[in-house]
């Protein structure tokens, strides 16, 4: 059973980052191992409806941090925040899971996961609504401040131009935090917002080799992480990499016979290299642009 707590500003506990908002929570509920609340943390958060690029950029972000020594903040929703939660839990780091509900209440069940482990793993569930608060509308864009004054740093994977994750990256902007931003293509809705914050001047992540650089000058950490043995790709990979495209669209762009690229992303998608998106698009999955990313890639596919 973990343990619940109630704190007030001016309490040795109360975290500092969030004295810094224009109205500091007051009470601040916190489930879970108080002592989470004064490591050095980064917050990561994106689209809900994302895209495989988004998740393997937030188990990216994820992964990199807890290696770093960080604990990873996230709002727990599904997409960009659970998928970067359980990678930094799964890599056997911390996290604390902002809520737009009661601490003690899960939400959404889809995300339980990540509210067990997080809390298994000395980490916590934080609000700034009473217990048992179910959840309300209104309630999370005020989660989204909390968000951005925790992590010293806030990490943007996907975004479209108007949402809840912009509306973050402008109040940790205002707070004085630095934001780093994942680009993506000028086609996708969903990176329009992330392509906005990197002409506005946030910080443009274009490998986990700039992660690791950015947390290293920013947190003055070292990633504790030894390589494995890079993914392979090629032409079909490579295109599909820079846009999720359709088969015949891929076929005429690439010169290739239609059936002979059939079979090749039929065979892709047995190894779960690709997935076939919902309107008909090819692109590749999350497990192969995380794999790809940790040290590099060669060109031995097709």
């Amino acid at each position: 059973m973990y343990t619940s707590h109630e704190l007030h500003l001016g309490d040795e506990a109360y975290p500092k980052e969030l004295q810094l908002l224009e109205k500091p929570p007051d009470p601040f509920y916190v489930y879970g191992d108080l002592d989470v609340l004064a490591e050095r943390k980064l917050s990561v958060v994106g689209a809900r409806q994302a895209t495989p690029y988004g998740i393997a950029a937030s188990r990216m972000a994820g992964r990199v941090a807890a290696e770093c020594g960080l604990c990873v903040v996230s709002g727990g929703a599904r997409g960009c925040d659970s998928a970067a939660a359980r990678a930094a839990l799964a890599a056997g780091g911390k996290t604390i899971v902002v809520c737009g509900t009661g601490a003690d209440r899960v939400y959404p069940d889809s995300s339980r996961d990540v509210f067990e482990k997080a809390l298994a793993q000395g980490g916590a569930i934080v609000s700034m609504e009473r217990w048992g608060q179910p959840p309300k509308r209104w309630a999370f864009p005020k989660r989204n401040q909390l968000i951005a004054a925790l992590g010293e740093v806030l990490f943007v994977c996907e975004a479209g131009i108007r949402s809840g994750t912009t509306s973050t990256a402008e109040v940790a902007t205002n707070l004085g935090r630095r934001v780093y931003a994942v680009p993506g293509s000028i086609f996708s809705p969903q990176s329009v917002g992330t392509n906005r914050l990197i002409a506005d001047g946030a910080a443009m992540v274009c490998s986990e080799q700039d992660l690791e650089a950015m947390i290293s000058l920013d947190f003055g950490c070292l990633r504790a992480w030894t390589g494995q043995i890079p993914a392979e790709e090629g032409r079909v990979l490579s295109a599909l990499i820079a846009s999720a495209t359709r088969p015949d669209e891929l076929a005429l762009t690439l010169g290739m016979d239609p059936l002979t690229l059939l079979r090749t992303l039929s065979e892709y998608e047995t190894k779960n290299i690709v997935e076939r998106l919902p309107d008909g698009r090819y692109a590749p999955t999350a497990d192969y642009l995380n794999t790809r990313a940790r040290i590099g890639q060669n060109t031995d596919y097709l």
